[in-house]
């Protein structure tokens, strides 16, 4: 590796040699902010006759002794392109400017000697080789004769009209005395002697913002000769980053991509930081079989995941609107366990009909969950190795049997929990898009002219009103009027969608129920919604009908997410069992437990309860200090302030006068938020 300063104009006018941007590399994507910065700093130093140079990073490149038709030697530029190409568009906006203001010295000057080669063959003249889909733009920037378009946006073309914009008469000489002050460091390597692959993840390391699939492609390719960079870039990376795009945001999801199907093939989930070092340690030999194998693989997958990301791309209305349906509830998680269910479907492996109950059932289990506020993060781990479990005999059987067995934090819910949490859950308060889904479903159960409550208007009504008017007190006892306000307000039985939600306002049932002003019939009575049939018949709204209305809702809920009709025994580790599956403790002893992998012979829930928060306070001190779980648990500093102080820590102590089950009950809550319910079992004597 050879290092040194150069000159940004010096190192352009390199004579004969093409600067050749890789397929590997990411697309050109300096922003207009970058772009003015540049610019700034170009006018600063052009106009500071005391300022000699200016310094804008390195350009790293590989020289493989490559020369084109033409006897050109080329350069491969693995870091700097951003750069590189904005300085081109620069001396192109400068030489365009040149051109037009009769300065046709100047114009050759900088053509001849930053631009092109002047003696290559005209398919070979410019300097800088872009990628395929830069190629065209540059070609059109540097014809001064054509007006500059792009039929789809460019950012190459709007940063060169950036520059054409601002540059002028008056600043014409001061940009170009700017340019030559430029400095970077030329970092040259032989690929014989220097690693380009480390040197490239040593720049990345120190700030360069790459994603893991930038670096992931350029790990496959680098390492590549030139012909069969573009080979396997075109038969495999071109139809995976094409695939793995949020098509409605225009997002590139290659990283999510590679992590859910790193996450499939081992079975742990990488942190988003270390997709590509968990890649390289599971391929760890570039251009290897194994790796081609995966590069297969990755790209039969992402053609279910194109779908998975944009449901619109499935050509089935039945399964596109389950996916849609998992869209909206951002169920990424289950991601790694779909992927080959898809796959599965789309070979003819199982049917359309198993396969949109396979997406209902990961519904149901997501949704119930979330009505319970069970932990998200237990989500992982189930996903990553449910599709090891399918049954090729009774797919969708084993599939529902796998979760249905599953104990603890990991549970199915079942109905009776499902509905007592249901009547007072807080669901106005949660997210939009969740809001949305919970009343699409419920709306559109069993109805076959399918109603979009998406549309503009339509919008979530308080039946008994959030700021109700004064005729509320008075048509209510005040003991419902505060149970309505204070309890029932945000459930499902005071919720309802309407599209004259601000018609109705803070209004009494009745009004709300009948109204009709001019004719609109905006009143429940004239709504075509299912959710509104109910409350046509009712001559009142108290806690009574808010009960028996989420009663209503709750059998429907049951239909649209329904728990499999299989009945199955809870997973136990022999005797072992997790404690949020355990039966009350008390009058019961212990013969051990099992925490984190490790056996205690504790054989009193005493002593269990004092051991597991000795190890929770060593493990994560900061949860519990200055937090309600502290308080929830009676973990102080002041022992006296306990009926029975037990010591816990250094300084810090419970209370032990609780009987067997509170303690279960206060463990159970510190593993709920610590994340850890799947590590305490225990066994009883």
């Amino acid at each position: 590796m050879k290092a040194a300063e150069t000159r940004v104009d010096r190192f352009l006018a390199s004579s004969e040699t093409a600067f050749a941007i890789p397929v590997y590399q990411r697309n050109y994507d300096w922003t207009r902010v970058q772009c003015q910065q540049l610019f700034n700093d170009i006018l600063a130093i052009g106009a500071d006759e005391s300022q000699s140079g200016h310094f804008i990073g390195s350009i790293v490149y590989v020289h493989d002794d490559v020369y084109t038709a033409s006897g050109l030697r080329e350069l491969t530029i693995i870091d700097g392109q951003q750069r590189l190409t904005t300085l081109t568009l620069i001396f192109i906006a400068l030489y365009r400017h040149a051109m037009a203001t009769g300065k046709d010295q100047q114009a050759q000057r900088i053509y001849k000697t930053y631009l092109i080669n002047e003696f290559a063959e005209d398919a070979e003249k410019l300097k800088l080789k872009p990628t395929d889909n830069n190629k065209v733009a540059l070609a059109q920037i540097m014809d001064p004769k054509e007006a500059v378009k792009a039929s789809g946006y460019s950012r190459l073309i709007e940063n060169f009209r950036f520059f054409q914009a601002r540059i002028t008469d008056a600043n014409f000489d001061g940009v170009l005395r700017g340019v030559s002050k430029l400095i970077f460091v030329d970092i040259a390597l032989d690929r014989q002697k220097d690693n380009p692959q480390r040197i490239f993840e040593s720049l990345n390391s120190t700030g360069l913002e790459l994603s893991q699939a930038d670096l992931i492609r350029n790990y496959i390719l680098m390492g590549l000769p030139r012909k069969e960079q573009e080979q396997v870039f075109r038969k495999f990376w071109e139809p995976i980053e094409a695939n793995a795009r949020n098509r409605d945001v225009n997002e590139s999801r290659v990283s999510d991509f590679i992590r859910d199907f790193l996450t499939l093939k081992q079975k742990d989930i990488p942190n988003k930081g270390a997709v590509y070092a968990k890649f390289k340690e599971r391929y760890p030999v570039p251009n290897s079989a194994d790796l081609m194998d995966a590069l297969e693989e990755l790209r039969e997958f992402s053609h279910v995941y194109a779908r998975l990301l944009n449901p619109d791309l499935e050509g089935d209305p039945e399964i596109r609107r389950e996916l849609g349906y998992i869209r909206t509830l951002e169920v990424n998680v289950a991601f790694p366990f779909l992927m080959p269910v898809y796959r599965d479907f789309t070979a003819g492996i199982i049917s359309r009909d198993v396969f949109a109950a396979v997406l209902r059932l990961v519904q149901s289990y997501v949704w119930r969950r979330f009505i319970l506020s069970l932990p998200t993060n237990a989500l992982n781990k189930i996903f990553m190795s449910l599709y090891d479990r399918v049954d090729p005999a009774e797919y969708l059987v084993s599939i529902e049997r796998s979760l249905m067995q599953r104990g603890g934090s990991q549970r199915f819910p079942r109905d009776a929990e499902v509905i007592a949490m249901l009547r007072e859950k807080d669901i106005y308060s949660t997210k939009s898009r969740t809001r949305t889904y919970f009343f699409d479903r419920l709306e559109n159960h069993n109805n076959r002219e399918l109603v979009d409550v998406t549309v503009p208007g339509i919008t979530v009504e308080h039946i008994f009103p959030q700021n109700p008017e004064p005729s509320w007190r008075s048509a209510l006892a005040a003991d419902e009027y505060a149970v309505l306000s204070e309890k029932y307000l945000n459930t499902i039985g005071n919720l309802t969608l309407s599209g004259n939600n601000g018609r109705l306002g803070n209004k009494l049932f009745v009004d709300k129920r009948d109204m009709n002003e001019d004719g609109g019939e905006q009143g429940y009575r004239f709504s075509r919604l299912w959710l509104n049939r109910d409350l046509q018949a009712l001559d009142g709204w108290g806690v009574k009908q808010v009960e028996e209305r989420a009663d209503r809702i709750a059998k429907r809920f049951l239909e649209v997410w329904p728990a499999p009709a299989i009945e199955v025994v809870a997973e136990t580790n022999g005797d072992e069992i997790n404690i949020f599956d355990a039966e009350e403790p008390r009058f019961k002893r212990l013969e051990y437990a099992v925490f984190l992998g490790a056996r205690l012979n504790v054989t009193q829930v005493a002593k269990l309860y004092v051991e597991v928060l000795e190890q929770l306070l060593v493990l994560q001190p900061e949860a519990f200090q200055g937090t309600k779980l502290g308080e929830r648990i009676q973990l102080t500093s002041e022992p006296d302030t306990l009926r029975q102080a037990v010591r816990v820590a250094e300084g810090y102590f419970v209370e032990g006068n609780i009987d067997s089950t509170n303690k279960f009950e206060r463990l159970k809550l510190a593993l709920s938020e610590l994340g850890m319910e799947e590590e305490l079992f225990i066994k009883f004597a």
